[in-house]
């Protein structure tokens, strides 16, 4: 496979780094972002550069704004010519009873962790009709095929961003263009985010690591493993590879077995 363009939302850490760090080892260049713009931020795409080979940078984006979304993959285009390869992973979470949820966290959540999909979807996907070939990789959850108590604005967006990556597949259809635009929905994937939670349950419940894993955390997931952020990048990468063409318009589980009960 040729090497694309590839833009991460919400990359400099978990599982987008996980993802830009494995399209970077195809040899694509690879555009990280967050809402900062650290020192760190910039080191983190170079080191990457220097460790595959390839080139990385980072552009900042506050993903809440539409038009800093919709910037970020201009930005990318100008760079390096166009987008090959969008995915979208950027996403916040707070857990609160419908009643009690603050109206400020629902907006930021649906802003960031669905509309602004929408936004860089909307720029890249000229750049992959024009060029006849084009992936957008959107990471739903499994809360985007189930739900949960207390996290309403997260399910909502994430079942909005199985219905977006539906969407785009068929317009992509109609072009007869090799473009194609999927969801991947993880289950609980180990993350330093995760591994902090993990923590926190430890000391609210008073139960030992082993405990909070098998009786709170990964009940839900019948492995009762997680997921790895090299798995979520495996998973993208073949979505963007040739072999992935017929692929579109579908979901893919990574959850443990999660949306099989």
């Amino acid at each position: 496979m040729e090497k694309k363009t590839a833009v991460v939302t919400g990359s400099n850490s978990g599982i987008g780094l996980g993802i830009a760090r494995a399209l970077a080892a195809e040899g694509h260049n690879v555009v990280l972002n967050s809402f900062t713009d650290r020192d760190e931020d910039h080191k983190l795409a170079a080191d990457i550069a220097t460790e595959f080979g390839n080139a990385t940078v980072y552009i900042k984006a506050d993903l809440s704004k539409g038009d800093e979304a919709r910037a970020l993959v201009e930005k990318a285009a100008q760079k390096f010519g166009r987008v090959d390869i969008l995915v979208n992973n950027a996403g916040i979470q707070h857990v609160a009873k419908v009643e009690e949820f603050p109206v400020a966290k629902w907006d930021a959540i649906i802003a960031i962790n669905l509309t602004s999909a929408f936004h860089t979807s909307a720029v890249a996907v000229p750049m992959m009709k024009q060029a006849g070939w084009g992936r957008i990789v959107n990471i739903a959850s499994a809360h985007g095929l189930t739900a949960s108590p207390y996290k309403s604005a997260y399910i909502s967006a994430k079942h909005g961003i199985v219905g977006l990556s539906k969407t785009i597949a068929l317009e992509f259809a109609e072009e007869r263009i090799a473009a194609t635009c999927n969801a991947i929905c993880p289950g609980y994937v180990r993350t330093p985010l995760v591994e902090g939670q993990i923590a926190d349950q430890m000391k609210a419940h008073n139960m030992s690591r082993e405990e909070v894993l098998d009786k709170v955390m990964l009940t839900r997931q019948p492995t009762r493993q997680f997921a790895t952020v090299e798995q979520i990048g495996g998973t993208v990468v073949f979505l963007c590879s040739d072999a992935a063409e017929q692929i579109t318009g579908t979901t893919i589980s990574v959850d443990g077995g999660w949306t099989a009960m």
